[in-house]
């Protein structure tokens, strides 16, 4: 058996060597097919089947307060109320919380601000890691008075800024101006966020219960189901709401599986997407190498019938035939290899911004598994039924056609078949291609509220003592306000607790003077800005004015609101001088003084060009200490060239102090869109490369037939036939086939697409544009793949053609 098969492997080596060109290119489209496939796949392994970097990741659970009422399907936990559920529950074997924070690190000469996570000290043990060196953190740790500050910092950190010094280990860091002792090193791939330092969280049951700042996680004990463990928490949340009405009435828990939680339904969707068009573009590359060697093989049609004929058996030709597919198919996958490198790359430069686990992505042993299996596989497909038809030889029949190529039109209905298939796989991908085109330009147009041009942003937080009370904090922006606008070609600056596009802001109930409250109070944006904000953002004034200094300081404090606020809260009224307050939704009523509407701005669309601009409330900066806050800078020119002077007037006030997340607005913007931009760019190449096999595989189709036409077209030349009638068959022949792959697409698009309607935008899946459009461009691509054959076959001498024939 062994001997036969390494019989078969040489003689297919040999045969392929003898025909370069028909090797040649149906290697190179397998391997497009088979490393774009590969390609998606290393995503979709490193992202979604790769297990968690935790001990029995399938245990642990991301837990969640709720209140469906005020809409929070998702909401922090309140510290009191995290104590009762880990002391009280049945189904966890640890529950730890987590809050994060920026910290500036001002080791050295060089500040820097970093993202620091407070823990639990039992965080590590519930995910099952330990440190690299060191210790953990130990329980008294985590209690009020239990210790001296420690921290544990990440491996990115230790080898980046201490140089992977062994010693760091008793040693102490600096983070807002106060001494932490490092007791431990940390892996950098331990959480879903890039956290460079881990110091203890201190629980405090007397904190307010309505306070919600705390990330809970768990793991499970063994045999616990999440839903077993879902009717515990229910249970204690309904204990918690009876004993405390008044911050927890309407509040109750919600549970999820890690890998629920850091890998969202969103991008599993996506990604499934991108793998079920990549496997289109295989389909069609098999399609157009079937085609190939259907070809190949009618010319080795009196090779094969003699073969048979001298009494070769015919499972020993298929399995001739299908080795030769196998080595094609094997050869494809291993070139296929280049693509996936190239395209892992292209990948990461992109960036999509959203996409979690990204840098675990790589060419591991399951990588090229699938590889060696979708090389296999593609063999059999496009191999197994030139295989069979081949090994059909007559040699009565061959003697008998003479090898003049009768062949009717009729007689490449398998051929003609893979054709209709290549062109209805196309339309698909190209439709959906189509969609995402035209959501992304919708997008485009939608208008942002700002202005995004020349403008620049940058983080600074206020470590430490220093700035604690409101008066420091304030005589420091104010300070850092006057500096910058009297920079050279700064044309205004300001301040905000948030950027569009970026985080910042606080979603509160808001009660109108004068109005009962109702079941459920209107909510709005809260957001903190200085006097010149809305000048250096480009927010147009719509109503009165601007914000003041003494505005926080007066009894009914002036704020800002937002147009949509103006038309929701006081439809067809003028809302200058209209006074509200926030509105405590456990306590059911308004809380704190009343301010009072000074002005009305532009709508601005904070979460992105596709999320709706919700009310918004500007209140004066100087109310309370935010840290941090977001400077912004609008210039004369380039934003990114007063970089440096921002720093030096940051460093001119204060020389420790970090300057953080230095963006152009336009970056931001680029930032938000990414998602988008990498489906688009994925889907649209593979329907590209679909599109291009699919138009070489009706090419080669056509060519073929008219190379076998060649008697009939010489005799209807010489009957007579003008060339415009060649030029008709031939052209109509090939637009039959396209008209009716694209009626199967049209078909298929119209059922698939409706899997991309969470990645569309103001459009419709059934958008007849995009279908008509992705119609016109086939049929074109269709006429120009027939029409060079065709113009071939009008060239045929009639004469010739007879005395060959």
């Amino acid at each position: 058996m062994m001997e036969t098969l390494l019989q078969d492997l040489r003689y297919a080596i040999r045969t392929l060597r003898k025909s370069p060109g028909f090797t040649l290119v149906a290697v190179l489209t397998l391997a497009l097919g088979i490393g774009v496939n590969t390609t998606i796949f290393s995503l979709v392994n490193g992202v979604m089947l790769r297990p968690l970097p935790f001990q029995d990741p399938s245990r642990l659970v991301r837990v969640w307060e709720s209140s469906p009422s005020r809409n929070w399907a998702f909401f922090s936990m309140s510290q009191p109320n995290f104590l009762d559920y880990r002391e009280q529950n049945c189904s966890f074997d640890r529950l730890a919380a987590t809050m994060g924070f920026p910290v500036a690190l001002t080791e050295g000469d060089a500040p820097e601000r970093i993202s620091g996570l407070a823990v639990s000290p039992n965080f590590f043990a519930t995910l099952g890691i330990r440190p690299l060196l060191g210790r953990d953190m130990l329980p008294e740790e985590g209690s009020p008075g239990g210790g001296g500050r420690v921290a544990l910092v990440s491996r990115g950190l230790w080898q980046r800024r201490f140089g992977s010094r062994p010693d760091i280990i008793g040693s102490t860091i600096s983070l807002d101006e106060q001494s932490y002792t490092v007791v431990g090193v940390m892996p950098t791939d331990l959480t879903w966020g890039k956290t460079h330092v881990f110091v203890p969280l201190v629980l405090d049951r007397n904190q307010p219960r309505g306070d919600h700042r705390l990330t809970v996680i768990g793991r499970l004990k063994p045999g616990v189901t999440l839903a077993q463990a879902q009717t515990d928490l229910e249970r204690i949340a309904k204990r918690l709401e009876e004993t405390y009405p008044g911050t927890n009435n309407g509040w109750t828990v919600v549970s999820r599986t890690f890998y629920d939680w850091l890998i969202p339904e969103e991008t599993r969707r996506a990604l499934g997407i991108l793998q079920g068009a990549v496997a289109f573009v295989l389909l069609i590359a098999c399609a157009n190498v079937a085609n190939l060697m259907l070809a190949r093989a009618a010319a080795r049609h009196g090779e094969l019938a003699i073969r048979t004929a001298i009494g070769a058996a015919r499972s020993r030709i298929m399995r001739q035939l299908l080795t030769e597919a196998m080595l094609v198919a094997l050869l494809g996958g291993a070139l296929g290899l280049l693509v996936v490198v190239l395209g892992l790359d292209a990948v990461r430069s992109i960036n999509p911004g959203d996409l979690p686990r990204l840098d675990t992505v790589s060419l591991d042993s399951a990588v090229l598994l699938f590889t060696l299996g979708v090389s296999l596989l593609t063999g059999l497909l496009f191999g197994l039924t030139p295989a069979v038809r081949s090994s059909r030889g007559d040699l009565t029949e061959t003697l008998k056609e003479g090898g003049r190529g009768t062949t009717g039109w009729t007689r490449n209905s398998l051929r003609s078949s893979l054709v209709i298939a290549e062109v209805a796989l196309s339309l698909v991908l190209l439709v959906g291609a189509g969609l995402l085109l035209r959501s992304f330009w919708q997008v485009l147009q939608v208008q942002p509220g700002f202005e995004t041009r020349n403008l620049l942003t940058a983080s600074i937080s206020l470590p430490g003592p220093r700035y604690s009370s409101t008066q420091a904090y304030v005589a420091f922006h104010q300070e850092l306000t006057q500096r910058l606008r009297a920079l050279p070609g700064v044309r205004a600056a300001g301040l905000a607790s948030g950027v569009p596009l970026d985080r910042g802001g606080t979603a509160m109930d808001v009660y109108i003077e004068g109005r009962a409250p109702g079941p459920e109070q209107p909510s709005a944006e809260w957001r903190r800005v200085s006097p010149g904000y809305f000048r250096a953002m480009g927010i147009p004034q719509l109503r009165g004015r601007d914000l003041r200094e003494e505005d926080a300081r007066e009894d009914g404090r002036g704020v800002v609101i937002s147009d949509e606020m103006a038309r929701r809260f006081w439809p067809g009224e003028d809302p200058i001088g209209r006074q509200f307050r926030a509105f405590s939704a456990t306590q059911r009523k308004p809380v704190g003084r009343a301010f009072t509407v000074v002005g009305v701005v532009g709508d601005v669309r904070y979460f992105g060009l596709d999320a709706a601009a919700g009310p918004v409330v500007y209140l004066p900066y100087e109310g309370s200490v935010w840290n941090p806050m977001r400077v912004v800078l609008r210039t004369e020119g380039d934003p990114r060239g007063y970089i440096a002077a921002l720093r030096d007037v940051v460093r001119a006030l204060d020389p420790i102090l970090p300057v953080a997340n230095i963006q152009t607005m336009d970056e931001l913007l680029d930032s938000s869109l990414a998602p988008r931009q990498f489906n688009l760019l994925l889907l649209g190449t593979f329907a590209a490369v679909a599109l291009g096999l699919a138009a070489a595989g009706l090419y080669g189709v056509m060519a073929y037939v008219a190379t076998q036409r060649t008697h009939e077209i010489g005799i209807r030349l010489t009957l007579g036939a003008q060339h415009a009638d060649i030029l008709r068959m031939v052209v109509g022949r090939g637009l039959v086939l396209t008209a009716t792959g694209v009626g199967v697409g049209l078909v298929g698009a119209l059922w698939l697409t409706r899997f991309l309607s969470t990645l569309l935008f103001e459009v419709s899946g059934a958008d007849p544009a995009t279908f008509t459009g992705v119609g016109v461009l086939l049929t074109i691509v269709a006429v120009l793949a027939c029409w060079l054959p065709a113009r071939r076959a009008t060239r045929v001498d009639p004469l010739v053609a007879l005395r060959y024939e």
